[in-house]
């Protein structure tokens, strides 16, 4: 009860295409901005923490030297508020 089963008809030289595709994004991304949750994030909680506990009722005008200093952050990376 000898079974002998032929290799010859699989192919060796047959590539899938995935690894092209991976190689492609794995390029892209070296070189694409980073995200921007990502950068920033101490501006960014500074920011935040003056904006939500000012006691000031514009506290948009109370906290815009920090959010100056945010948006020229974001900007430094690319990123326009």
């Amino acid at each position: 009860m000898s079974s002998s089963i032929s290799l010859t008809s699989i192919s060796p030289k047959a590539e899938p295409a995935v690894p092209a595709i991976a190689n492609a994004s794995a390029s892209a991304t070296t070189t694409s901005k980073p995200k921007p949750c990502c950068v920033c994030k101490d501006e960014k909680a500074q920011r935040d923490d003056c904006m939500l506990f000012s006691r000031s009722n514009d506290p948009t005008s109370d906290c815009k030297p920090i959010i100056d200093q945010y948006k020229t952050c974001m900007a430094g990376f690319g990123f326009q508020i």
